[in-house]
């Protein structure tokens, strides 16, 4: 079995930061893309940023210069720094991990999801 368990997600005001962390466990082989996506009341999911096995990233127009994602590979864990955040980043992070286990081929796991919420 493998599980994605997320930290970090709070309450802040406007302008400051937060670090959300998503960490992979159990009978995991290999790792390609980890991807942080986000989800606000009466929205559809959306990605937000993603990083691929050799550290090439991408970001939501929305994100770029505030949001930066990185990887552990050696803690199968992936970050979200969060910087200059803005009322409208309010929504709860979910990490997505593609992921080969032993026991599975390929498969996209999710993790329960941190509420981060941004107060002006």
């Amino acid at each position: 079995q493998v599980q994605l368990v997320e930290s970090g997600g709070g309450l802040v005001q406007a302008g400051e930061s937060l670090r959300l962390s998503c960490a992979a466990s159990g009978s995991i082989r290999s790792i390609d893309h980890m991807d942080w996506y986000r989800q606000a009341p009466g929205k559809q999911r959306e990605l937000v940023a993603s990083v691929t096995s050799g550290d090439m990233t991408n970001y939501a127009d929305s994100v770029k210069g505030r949001f930066t994602i990185s990887r552990d590979n050696a803690k199968n864990t992936m970050y979200l720094q969060m910087n200059s955040l803005k009322p409208e980043d309010t929504a709860v992070y979910y990490c997505q991990m593609n992921i080969q286990s032993y026991l599975r081929s390929w498969y996209g796991y999710w993790g329960q999801g941190t509420q981060v919420t941004v107060s002006s």
